[in-house]
């Protein structure tokens, strides 16, 4: 199988669980409509891809993970909602379908996202598995998408726009703010819920450094598409960085070096799973690759 084709299987779980898990909770019907048009959109699903994954390969259960995996995607959606509203980046595309504020209006569009958020930490709460991993692992997803991580790397992004001054190093902590906290935590709690079944530390840690390397190794990525990518096959508009003035990897260093940083993180993230072998280190190794093989 492909490294698509094993996406495709666990991303098959993940909404199948996914289509149910906002069901039969008295949610308004106008609102669950608008949270379920974002939240079961598709996409690659790779965070809580991440989750199964890490946890699988260091012996949690299903049981365990799924309600971390699903509740990272509903904190993952939620985010782009609000980042497409006309106050953030304004932009009218996602996923290949009209943005939720373009659909439900920008009112209806920001109690999905906060709807979503708030459903996933009750989400994570039904994770089986021992209480303080459970307890470790929703500190940690709080803290990843808070304002230490996912929201204060907004904050800092929008700071910076506009900005011809904004610096490697700016660019780097405000991306692994924004955009690497999530993937780092992804790994990371996959890890936290297997230390039950025999995870070390050294395991966390790996998971943590590795979900570091691709979530940088993603943003940057990312950025070259924006440059050289297009709208059918990104399912969102092309050039907008440059066209709202944002700081980008390509814009700072150029495309080719840009590819050449990202393939650095994606061989340093390979190279922390050599204690592992098995079909899931197998996979953590392809959606490395895969990650940077996007611009190639």
């Amino acid at each position: 199988m492909t490294v698509k084709e094993k996406l495709a299987v666990h991303a098959g779980e993940i909404e199948k669980y996914l289509a149910g898990c906002l069901q039969g909770r008295g949610i308004p019907k106008r609102l669950l409509e608008a949270m379920d048009y974002s939240l079961l959109a598709g996409g690659k699903r790779l965070r809580p891809v991440l989750v199964l994954v890490w946890g699988q390969m260091l012996g949690a259960k299903k049981e365990a993970l799924m309600p971390f995996a699903a509740s990272l995607e509903l904190i993952h959606t939620y985010s782009l909602i609000h980042d497409d509203l006309p106050a953030m980046d304004d932009d009218d595309l996602r996923r290949g379908k009209p943005s939720n504020h373009k659909m439900f209006g920008e009112a209806t569009a920001i109690l999905a996202g906060d709807g979503l958020l708030t459903e996933a930490f009750g989400l994570m709460a039904k994770a089986e598995a021992p209480a303080e991993d459970v307890v470790e692992a929703i500190s940690l997803m709080a803290y990843s998408a808070g304002a230490c991580g996912m929201v204060g790397g907004q904050d800092v992004d929008m700071d910076y726009t506009g900005r011809d001054d904004v610096s490697l190093d700016e660019l780097k902590i405000m991306h692994s703010m924004k955009t690497g906290a999530l993937i780092l935590s992804a790994c990371k709690s996959g890890a936290v819920l297997a230390k039950g079944t025999g995870a070390t530390a050294d395991d966390v840690r790996r998971a943590s450094e590795y979900g570091r390397l691709i979530g940088v190794a993603f943003q940057i990525v990312d950025d070259v598409l924006d440059v050289v990518g297009d709208e059918a096959s990104l399912g969102k508009p092309v050039g907008s960085d440059e066209k709202q003035g944002k700081s980008t990897y390509p814009s700072l260093i150029g495309l080719e070096e840009s590819k050449e940083l990202a393939r650095k993180y994606v061989d340093e993230a390979v190279e922390l799973l050599s204690p592992y072998s098995g079909p899931e280190a197998e996979l953590l190794s392809e959606l490395a690759q895969y990650i940077v093989d996007r611009v190639y």
